[in-house]
């Protein structure tokens, strides 16, 4: 397994795009080449992308895939563009996976709240936090959203609040 760094692109919110064919939000291509481009990063990194798609509609055998991605990959860092929704359903999907195989891998996920292609959008910042994340934090499944880092495990979306918070445990 070499050091370096591979990013694996999901979709999620991160990459969607206004279509005005039918008004909505949806996919045509990851903008995460122009944003690496703009973040001028060094070493390179190598982007996979894996799938295009909303979190919510992801499918087992796709989150099956995105497992297997992560265990074929020789680096031993990556950093993970997915939606927000679901994104803690896969890191825990991804960490059992590992666990099994005793991999040392860092593995961060990440997403957006505001498409990278917005004005305003939080994509870039949470890119670019879980890069540095990756390449500092020891082996382990991670999730890095504005500015703060958890244990997969450790974690919760407060949709009302629109934003990650700690997950409350139990003292049972």
């Amino acid at each position: 397994m070499n050091s370096s760094l591979r990013l694996i692109a999901t979709g999620g919110t991160f990459d969607k795009i206004y279509l005005p064919q039918n008004g909505l939000l949806g996919f045509t291509e990851t903008c995460l080449p122009a944003l690496l481009a703009q973040a001028r990063l060094e070493p390179q990194t190598t982007l996979e992308v894996a799938m295009l798609v909303d979190s919510l509609d992801m499918t087992p055998a796709q989150r099956a895939q995105l497992v297997a991605r992560c265990q074929s990959a020789s680096e031993s860092q990556l950093v993970i563009i997915h939606g927000t929704d679901t994104m803690i359903e896969s890191a825990g999907a991804i960490a059992q996976a590992l666990a099994s195989e005793g991999a040392q891998r860092t593995i961060v996920l990440t997403g957006a709240m505001v498409p990278a292609r917005i004005e305003g959008s939080d994509a870039l910042f949470n890119l670019g936090f879980a890069l540095a994340a990756a390449r500092l934090l020891p082996g382990g499944v991670w999730i890095a959203m504005h500015g703060t880092i958890w244990p997969w495990d450790g974690v919760q979306k407060n949709r009302s609040a629109g934003r990650f918070e700690a997950r409350e445990r139990s003292l049972l």
